[in-house]
């Protein structure tokens, strides 16, 4: 297999994942990006801006202008974090907790059928080859790291 290969493949089963997900989440007015933003607040409660930038692997910029329209609809509160006056806490409002408890249920048959496809050692072993590649290209993997050359 070659390295476009392997690029196809990925981005292929990402686009695949995404298009069913945008479209379970599209009854709530809700992008599949955008879950991703209310999941990860809904697990940890509040975050900044860019500790959520960092957890849902967003540009901070793309992070921005979602929020504004998640903040919009209700559905997300920013405030003025209390230690750090340059950065902004991230909430979910009750509306916003509503909203992501139906498009978890919604997404609930997604996640089952993306399960079904591999057996549990093949998914352990798929999401652990995952994060090893992210870590890698996030570093800029081993060249870079020998030729100080970002990727």
């Amino acid at each position: 297999m070659t390295g476009h290969e392997l690029a196809m493949a990925l981005r292929k089963a990402y686009l695949a994942m995404h298009r069913r997900t945008d479209a379970a989440m599209a009854p709530a007015g809700v992008t599949a990006d955008q879950f991703v933003a209310l999941d990860s607040l809904a697990a940890a409660g509040s975050l900044t801006q860019k500790q959520l930038a960092t957890r849902t692997a967003t540009d901070p910029n793309t992070l921005r202008a979602m929020l504004l329209l998640l903040e919009r609809q209700g559905l997300v509160a920013r405030k003025p974090h209390p230690a750090d006056g340059r950065a902004r806490s991230v909430t979910l409002t009750p509306a916003g907790r509503t909203v992501h408890r139906k498009l978890w249920r919604a997404s609930e048959s997604l996640r089952a059928e993306m399960l079904a496809r591999l057996a549990e050692p093949e998914v352990a072993k798929l999401v652990a080859l995952l994060g090893r590649f992210a870590a890698a290209m996030e570093s800029g993997g081993p060249r870079a790291k020998a030729t100080g050359a970002a990727t």
